[in-house]
């Protein structure tokens, strides 16, 4: 009996058509952050446990099921595994009868619970809402837990429970509206992270009521009041899920507390200054501990970077892992065996995804399982997951029909079969991969990951050499892992200065420059040091100041020889008459010479940013096109694989990759390869005519995915539309185009909709402009320059209404650099 159906207000329960964030129904900011920090993902580790009464045996979450195994012991026992449906977060009751604990279906998250005995699974929630969390009282008569019913955000309930499921569920604190302006999390303030006290009396939650960086500080109410009270003010990151010790003192939580990953800490009820329980690399979180308080469960990594649970003696310190060397499952499965080979028969690593029998993924018991951060609601259940299969790789499934399909890189065609496993069988799968290189006279190309995070406070601990493997799965040659503040912490700041070159794939170290107001740069090749502060413009902190603004940041990289670009730019064309508040630095940089490229395929809406790209182009800023995918490469929701955005560089008789990128030897795309020739001048080459006229030119294109439209744009307007026949994944053009005016001349790919096996907004890719030299020169873009006069307009009324600089000099410094680059654009627009 299902006795708590809420339902969400404004979400739309039609099916939706074309792509959707994976969890819409969630009105947050900056989902790449909470999905990944704070709600269970699917991994082949485990990802959370709880004690059973006795202390000696654990239910965990693992592969998506919960499970359960003694401590000491290798065997584990599957308990759930729900069809299509994914298993975390358990919580044992007191008396060991039964877990509750969340399922994701790929619509929401639902609070179940099962009967430990009979093996009976009772939904306790419905709806569609985000419910997640669940911890029983300590009598089993009542439940806490995090909801996103009503509102979208996330708050803490509670409610009574017994046999015939949840009675009088109620928001526990309600909803506050913080005064603060907060950039990554919601202005409505949050909790999260219940537990409760030994006496059943209070619950200790994480909650952010005015703070502006961070999930918040660890606090208690009192179930009789709900007064909350502070107990320790820190900047917690999502996980820090406090509990207290069964004595009712001891306060154990997950924090990293100046270190650049979570440890585990103890404080008191109290509040009293905090000190470790570990250390060392890898993150531990999702602690518990045992009834009789002696011992603690918690998720940590392996030697692989994988998730796993340990249990540790709180005196001593003595540590062991829980190991599932043998799974008992609850229906019979059968062994696959993937080699995947290319065009010329030799074993490649590739990305590889599996659908069982069961409707889920699955993947090797120590590979790391990843989640597109948005799927089609019309066409898949959930969202795609896939792994790096460093062939061959061997994984258990479910006996039955399975669904394979396998990608590398861009210049071959993708591979998928579906076949029928027999109970007890092994099979062995030859993925042979066929080639779909572009024609090499087009050039000879290395791809490049301009925009890499390697490690960013997710489920795994990635290190250079499994950054390399992800890389050399999918087919590419340079990862720039741009390192970067995360709250407090810089992950991989101990990395900066390396340059790693494993043989086929070369990861260098450089550095995100992060600022909301501004924009944030990438920097590229810095040889002498990192820049700090990592940050600025950060509100309520001490380096709220807006200075040093990215013109001051991109002198002091180029000082380094450093190479500055603008990431991840723009979701929507930016519109001076319209935005409420403009501040993005791009057009100023630009004017001063300041950027050598920009992410015109990255973490943004391509298209937006491809608009404000063509108008610089107009006004003769001749300003190359980046790439870069922002992958957080040990998340386990990564938003799109390591390469999915990329640049391929052209080799031209030398390795000096930077080179090619500051003068546009290049194109860049999330899947389409692109080839351009204009009278044999390539990308980023001049072409000198002695007078208008037409010109000849040639094209090519390959593309493991459908293109819909391929077409040569002249100044930002489309002079030539190629049609593309049969699978529309290759074509092959020459002929003429009257070049009229100078100005520049690109080709690119581009799609109106999303495509499933492509894990992006829309396939895209756009070559360099090759530039052209007529007599009588490009035609005058005045309204493309009156444009950024306008919009640096509203830079300056954002930045000259700032209270926060540190002294009138850093204001006058940064409002006279904004007004000069804003002359430049309103001569322009006079036509000076």
């Amino acid at each position: 009996m299902l006795l708590l159906a809420v339902a969400l207000a404004g979400v739309d329960t039609a099916v939706a058509a074309g792509r959707e964030p994976v969890l819409k129904q969630v009105d947050l900011p900056h989902s790449y952050y909470w999905r990944e920090l704070y709600l269970p993902q699917l991994t082949t580790g485990p990802s959370s446990a709880s004690f059973l009464s006795d202390g000696q045996s654990l239910v965990y979450s693992m592969a998506g099921s919960l499970w359960r195994q003694r401590i000491g012991e290798t065997e584990a026992v599957e308990l759930t595994h729900a069809q299509g449906a994914y298993d975390y977060q358990p919580d044992v009751a007191r008396d060991g009868r039964s877990v509750v604990f969340t399922r994701y279906d790929g619509a929401g998250m639902e609070l179940w619970r099962l009967d430990l005995a009979s093996g009976r699974a009772q939904a306790l929630t419905t709806g569609g809402a985000i419910n997640v969390e669940p911890r029983l009282s300590p009598d089993g008569k009542r439940i806490a837990w995090v909801s996103t019913q009503g509102t979208g955000h996330f708050n803490l309930f509670i409610a009574e429970i017994d046999g015939n499921g949840l009675h009088n569920a109620r928001l526990l604190l309600g909803e506050r509206r913080s005064t603060l302006d907060r950039y990554y999390y919601s202005a409505v303030d949050h909790a999260i992270n219940p537990s409760w006290s030994p006496d059943g009396k209070r619950i200790v939650f994480v909650g952010n009521a005015e703070i502006a960086w961070g999930s918040g500080d660890i606090w208690s109410v009192s179930l009789n009041t709900r007064a909350p009270v502070r107990i320790l003010r820190e900047e917690t990151s999502w996980s820090a899920r406090p509990e207290l010790a069964p004595d009712g003192r001891r306060l154990l939580y997950a924090g990293y507390h100046g270190r650049q990953t979570h440890q585990l800490w103890l404080s008191t009820i109290d509040g009293a200054p905090p000190l470790p329980l570990t250390f060392g690399e890898g993150d531990r979180r999702n602690a518990r501990w045992s009834p009789d308080g002696r011992r603690i469960a918690f998720i940590g990594q392996d030697a692989n970077g994988n998730s796993a649970l340990s249990v540790m003696e709180v005196i001593g310190g003595a540590t062991q892992a829980v190991l599932a060397k043998q799974r008992r499952t609850l229906a019979p499965t059968a062994r696959l065996q993937i080699q995947v080979r290319d065009g010329r028969g030799r074993d490649v690593p590739a990305r590889v995804s599996v659908q069982g029998s069961d409707a889920r993924a699955h993947a090797p018991a120590d590979a790391w399982m990843h989640a597109d951060d948005g799927f089609d609601r019309a066409a898949q259940a959930t969202e795609s997951h896939y792994f790096h299969c460093a062939s061959p790789c061997l994984l258990d499934v479910p006996a039955g029909s399975t669904s394979v399909t396998v990608q590398h890189g861009f210049a071959h065609v993708p591979w998928a079969r579906r076949l029928d496993l027999a109970a007890g069988s092994t099979t062995t799968l030859h993925a042979d991969l066929q080639a779909q290189a572009l024609p090499s006279a087009f050039g000879k190309w290395l791809s490049a990951d301009l925009h890499v995070h390697m490690n960013y406070g997710g489920h795994y601990f990635n290190s250079p050499s499994h950054l390399a493997l992800q890389a050399r799965a999918e087919d590419l040659d340079v990862v720039e892992n741009l390192i970067v503040n995360k709250e407090q912490r810089i992950p991989d700041i101990g990395h900066f200065g390396e340059s790693v070159d494993t043989g086929p794939v070369r990861i260098a170290n450089a550095q995100e420059f992060h600022t909301s107001f501004w924009g944030h740069l990438g920097l590229l090749n810095l040889r002498d040091h990192y820049l700090t502060p990592d940050f600025s413009a950060y509100r309520h902190t001490a380096m709220a100041s807006p200075y040093p603004h990215n013109g001051v940041i991109a002198d002091l990289a180029h000082a380094q020889q450093g190479v500055v670009g603008y990431v991840h730019p723009f979701d929507t064309v930016p519109d001076p008459a319209k935005d409420p508040v403009l501040s993005h630095q791009l057009p100023a940089d630009v004017a001063n010479g300041k950027v050598d490229y920009l992410e015109v395929v990255g973490f943004s809406d391509h298209k937006a940013t491809a608009a404000v790209w063509y108008r610089l182009l107009n006004l003769g800023y001749r300003l190359p096109a980046g790439a870069g995918t922002d992958a957080m490469a040990n998340y386990a929701s990564l938003r799109g694989p390591v390469g999915m955005n990329r640049v391929f560089l052209e080799q031209r008789g030398g390795d000096d990759l930077l080179a090619s990128l500051k003068q546009g030897h290049s194109f860049v795309s999330n899947g389409p390869l692109l080839g351009l020739l204009v009278a044999d001048r390539k990308p980023g080459d001049t072409l000198a005519m002695a007078a208008p006229g037409p010109t000849k030119y040639k094209v090519a294109l390959r593309s493991p995915v459908a293109v819909d439209h391929l077409e040569l744009v002249h100044n930002g307007q489309v002079v030539k539309q190629f049609e593309l026949g049969g699978d529309r994944r290759s074509f092959d053009g020459e002929g003429e185009v009257d070049v009229a005016q100078g100005g520049w001349l690109l080709l690119r790919a581009s799609n109106d909709g999303a495509d499933p096996q492509l894990l992006d907004l829309y396939p895209y890719a756009t070559t360099n402009p090759v530039w052209l030299d007529v007599p009588g020169g490009a035609p005058p873009a005045r309204e493309d320059a009156a444009y950024f006069a306008a919009w640096l307009g509203r830079v300056i009324e954002a930045a000259a209404a700032r209270d926060d600089y540190n002294d009138a000099e850093e204001k006058r410094a940064t409002l006279d650099y904004l007004s000069a680059a804003q002359a430049i654009y309103q001569g322009k627009a006079r036509g000076k």
